[in-house]
């Protein structure tokens, strides 16, 4: 029969043993030493100088004086002596100075924070994690930074996210109080997509791009050509709005056709052309004009054309061309003008044409 303990090595006070209580403390004091394990240190070699008792360390490698020979064991101090607690596989301790918990894992003292996770079901930081959010993070802040070359990687950083097929979606959802207001991925395709919603339900695409092609669509865009349909007569001097009516096209319905001027739907640089055709009425020496004109009062500028020779009948133009930024809510209109003789600007070749571009 074994005179100790086998896993804590805790002496046995055996049959007709003299001064039993002396054994009994012993078991006591590694007791007092091992249960709650709480180590000050784990890098000393060498007994610090002025120990306190119940003082405990983790011995170092390569351990020298009284601790010599006592590497990755536990040293006591106790009734003025140093005692050697032998570690065994699964032993806990916490190393106060570095505030961390240790295993011995039978060779050595490892942190017990894993060097891997894999395959876990749930996990939540700072918050739950269900089934519908297997990993979950509740935080105010998040850094991804690429392993350096001087640590083994090769100074780079990908983010990868996979879709099973093609009409599959994958993408970011980006919520204000948990209402979707933008996605950005693939969605239901493998075109690239940027929509954007004010209710989280009813949503619309900013921004496309052709996996094939790459060529890039925004379908918001404001853009529209507009013509007129009948001649517009216009007498001698006074500038008069063109009455277009029609549309080729007018996403947004950034047109309003009704009151032949185009509204800008929301703040920003906009681009705008027109062609004015001359049509004659009475005499072919009429001077033409035309321009654009913002909120029905203001030329803007770069925007005036002018023709002074003898024209053709449906044959002589005016092309005007223009950048101006606009505030939502802004008008901008074509007007025509003649000098010396009256005239028409002509249906189907009379048109106004704009874009946001800014």
């Amino acid at each position: 029969m074994s005179d100790a303990t086998t896993h804590l090595l805790l002496p046995y006070i055996l049959a007709a043993q003299a001064q039993k209580h002396v054994t009994h403390n012993e078991a006591l004091r590694i007791l007092d030493g091992l249960v709650h394990l709480s180590v000050l240190d784990r890098d000393l070699a060498a007994p610090p100088a002025s120990p306190t008792d119940g003082d405990r360390y983790i011995v170092a490698s390569g351990a020298t004086g009284d601790w010599a020979g006592w590497d990755l064991n536990v040293a006591l101090w106790t009734d003025g002596a140093w005692l050697r607690l032998p570690p065994r596989t699964g032993w806990r301790a916490w190393v106060e100075d570095e505030g961390l918990l240790m295993v011995y894992d039978g060779s050595g003292w490892v942190g017990t924070t894993p060097a891997a996770l894999q395959n876990l079901a749930l996990l939540g930081v700072g918050t739950t994690a269900d089934a519908s959010n297997p990993f979950s993070a509740k935080l105010n802040a998040a850094l991804w930074t690429a392993k350096t070359v001087a640590e083994g990687g090769t100074g780079d950083l990908f983010y990868t996210m996979n879709k099973e097929a093609a009409g599959d979606d994958l993408g970011l959802t980006l919520q204000t109080g948990f209402v979707t207001k933008a996605l950005v991925g693939l969605f239901g395709s493998d075109r690239f997509r940027l929509a954007v919603s004010a209710d989280g339900s009813t949503f619309f695409d900013g921004l496309s791009v052709d996996n094939a092609t790459g060529i890039v669509d925004q379908p918001r865009l404001p853009r529209f050509k507009a013509y007129t349909n009948y001649d517009n007569y216009v007498g001698v001097g006074t500038w008069t709005k063109i009455g277009l009516n029609n549309t080729d096209y007018n996403d947004q319905g950034a047109f309003d056709a009704a009151n032949n001027h185009f509204v800008a739907p929301v703040d920003g640089t906009y681009l705008f052309g027109a062609t004015l055709l001359y049509k004659i009425n009475a005499s072919a020496t009429a001077r033409m004009r035309g321009r654009l004109v913002l909120n029905g009062t203001t030329e803007i500028r770069g925007s005036l054309g002018e023709i002074s020779a003898t024209h053709v009948s449906l044959a002589t133009a005016i092309w005007l061309q223009t950048m101006v930024p606009l505030t939502a809510g802004d008008t901008v209109e074509l007007q025509g003008y003649f000098r010396v003789a009256d005239g028409y600007f002509a249906a189907d070749h009379t048109s106004f044409w704009g874009m946001k571009v800014g």
